[in-house]
């Protein structure tokens, strides 16, 4: 029984296991986004997201520590030098996973695992979203109707406000229109 046994073992002795979540998570930082089971993406958000929280702190102990993890040092450049960066602001939660369906093969349960900002999809409709979004009443139209009238009187004070030549300088365009109407109705 495994009553209180929280590691996932993934059906691995402990230095398979150990080979197995150093590559993914390698593969993680490189590329941003990998596709594997969803036990696998699971086990391996646990296992990346502390080490990208000490990238947050560029010093050479946090170093030292996950490159012990990762022994690969292309990937602690990249952890350290974009990633690092970018999650700085961010309290947890680095990682997002996104199931799809199963695998033809053998019907495993399959997972897209990436990390949360660096998926453009999702931050640019996140940001056009909130600055699209109005607040809206089921009566729409009544609204641009009571807010027509308000402008005409801002027209007449701007006409008002005029000096007296130019208004007298005006066309009387709108007067000649209404007698041309009246002879045609006549």
């Amino acid at each position: 029984m495994r009553h209180g046994d929280k590691i996932k073992n993934l059906g691995r002795k402990k230095a398979h296991r150990d080979a197995l979540m150093m590559n993914l998570t390698c593969q993680l930082v490189q590329h941003k986004r990998i596709t594997t089971t969803l036990a696998k993406a699971k086990a391996l958000r646990v296992y990346a997201e502390p080490l990208i929280t000490r990238a947050k702190v560029d010093n050479m102990h946090n170093r030292r520590i996950v490159f012990s993890y990762l022994q690969d040092k292309e990937a602690i450049k990249e952890l350290f030098a974009t990633i690092g960066d970018k999650v700085a602001a961010r309290p947890g939660g680095y990682t997002r996973i996104i199931k799809l369906p199963r695998r033809m093969g053998d019907a495993a349960d399959m997972a897209m695992i990436e990390l949360v900002d660096f998926n453009e999809i999702y931050t640019k409709d996140a940001k056009d979203a909130g600055a699209k979004k109005t607040r809206r009443s089921r009566r729409a139209g009544t609204a641009v109707k009571k807010a027509a009238p308000a402008a005409a009187p801002k027209a007449t004070e701007a006409v008002a406000e005029a000096p007296a030549e130019e208004v007298q300088n005006a066309p009387e365009a709108p007067a000649q229109d209404e007698q041309a109407t009246e002879e045609n109705n006549a």
